[in-house]
């Protein structure tokens, strides 16, 4: 395929499916949620308004997407979700769900058995969670049913109730209406696939879906104004906290080009536009140690929506994936138009709040190159919540180790610095030194050369420091001495 830009038609509406409905909306501003639309707009009030934020899951729908030409369905939190972002989907809320005969899905009848409701309030939501993985699992575990719920927050049930119907629901999934009308719901959505631009707005606030990546670099190349709104995991926040006008905006969260996984003897090639969930099965397969970290960012919901660019791109210096992504080696892939350039990740933050990205360049995708013989790896991440909260802070360490040294060292933190940062020091401490207790103690000591944390509303600096130090060592006791460290209670 060629990356020259061309002249795409242009669409002046978004089309979606509603349930069994189709939806047709041209006049959409870019802060027009999908939450208030289902509940202002279509009185489908079974999906609530929680916390505005993607936290609590009471807002949870079901999003479906051809992926390859594969109908999947993914739980997503509406109340941060964009209507223009919808576009080519099938939206599934609480109120399409029933059984064959027409009452209550097994999902729903499994809730009530077993008493998995109290108030109510968040009841639709951790139904929808339940159902996305009801539809994909036929005998799911318990730890399949938490991870599920990660980001589902129920105050007055208690969770041993819902586990139990998670366990318990079962019925024919051959007769479920989703997959009755599967066939149909392909053919509309691959009929609705035009590779058309869409344009949108509402009270002079435009949205835009550009037909594909080149149609999306030469729009941010022309404006380098607008806002790119991959997963709005992040973006969503700036409208529903904090009421920031997002206008001009460029959606581009199911551009095929922009969806790519790749693997090969060198390494992983990954998309801007791959989000969590989808990143996992490959993520893993090359990288193990990874997948209890994964796991821990957000709840389903956001790693449905969240993208692995826009993690990246956003800055934080507590993004999850940039520091276990810089101590494996990562390389980003940045365009401006049909020019691109390539640089290893830990030189694209250069200062908080600051990247090295040109006005209308943007990330394009990330490399990870395979651990090299002898290496070993891992991902620690300390926040306040063990499930779905962001880091107080996180490490990526990746060690080769030749015979009983080490011969290379890669550590690099979030949330020790203003951007995500090696530990050049603690690096050399190790490098060259033995694979041993001792080497690690002084790694540690290292930090302190390394870092001069902050003291915020997640932890004091000592804290971190201490912590930061002790993870070192955690990683010595893991690798090294081989005694697994894990939280009291913790069964992932």
């Amino acid at each position: 395929m060629s990356d020259k830009p061309r002249t795409p038609e242009i669409r002046r509406e978004i089309r979606f499916l509603l349930n069994g409905e189709d939806v047709r909306l041209s006049e959409v501003a870019p802060t027009d949620t999908l939450l208030d639309f289902l509940r202002l707009n279509r009185r489908l009030t079974g999906t609530k308004e929680g916390c505005a934020e993607g936290d609590c899951g009471a807002c949870t729908v079901l999003v479906g997407r051809l992926e390859e030409g594969d109908l999947r369905y993914r739980p997503i939190n509406a109340c941060i979700r964009f209507l223009a972002s919808l576009d080519n989907a099938h939206v599934v809320t609480i109120e399409y769900l029933r059984g064959p005969d027409g009452g209550l899905h097994p999902v729903q009848r499994a809730m009530v058995e077993y008493h998995g409701a109290q108030c109510g309030f968040c009841t639709p939501g951790i139904v929808m969670s339940l159902y996305a993985l009801w539809m994909e699992a036929d005998a799911p575990t318990e730890d399949q049913i938490e991870t599920a719920l990660q980001g589902n927050l129920c105050r007055c049930t208690g969770y041993a109730p819902i586990v139990r119907a998670g366990l318990a629901a079962g019925g024919d999934r051959s007769a479920d209406p989703l997959a009755v009308e599967r066939a149909a719901v392909v053919a509309k959505l691959s009929e609705w696939r035009d590779g058309a631009r869409v344009e949108v707005a509402r009270d002079g606030a435009a949205a835009t879906v550009p037909a594909d990546a080149a149609d999306f670099a030469s729009l941010l190349s022309e404006n380098s104004e607008n806002t790119v709104i991959a997963g709005a995991t992040d973006v969503g926040l700036w409208v529903t906290k904090e009421f920031r006008p997002i206008a001009p905006a460029l959606f581009i969260g199911d551009l095929p080009d922009l969806q790519r996984i790749e693997r090969d003897d060198g390494g992983l090639i990954m998309g801007a536009g791959v989000s969590y969930e989808r990143a996992i099965p490959a993520l893993t397969a090359m990288f193990p140690h990874l997948a209890e970290y994964w796991s821990r960012i957000g709840g389903w919901q956001v790693r449905s929506m969240g993208t692995i660019g826009g993690n990246i791109a956003n800055g934080s210096p507590i993004g999850d994936a940039p520091p276990v992504f810089i101590a494996l080696g990562a390389e980003l892939t940045l365009r401006r138009g049909d020019a691109r350039r390539r640089m290893p990740l830990e030189e694209f933050f250069i200062d908080y709040g600051k990247q090295d990205r040109a006005a209308g360049e943007f990330v394009e995708s990330v490399f990870l190159p395979a651990l090299p013989d002898g290496a070993k790896a891992a991902a620690y991440k300390i926040s306040k919540r063990r499930e779905e909260d962001i880091s107080t802070l996180a490490l990526g360490a990746t060690l080769v180790v030749k015979g009983d040294r080490i011969v290379e060292a890669r550590f690099s933190f979030g949330g020790m610095a203003g951007t995500p940062k090696r530990a050049t020091a603690a690096e050399a401490a190790l490098t060259s030194a033995p694979f041993a207790a001792e080497s690690f103690d002084a790694a540690a000591e290292a930090l302190e050369a390394d870092f001069q944390p902050l003291t915020d509303w997640r932890a004091t600096a000592e804290y971190r420091m201490t912590t930061a130090k002790n993870l070192l060592r955690r990683f010595w006791l893991e690798k090294g001495a081989g005694e697994p460290v894990r939280l009291a209670g913790a069964s992932r």
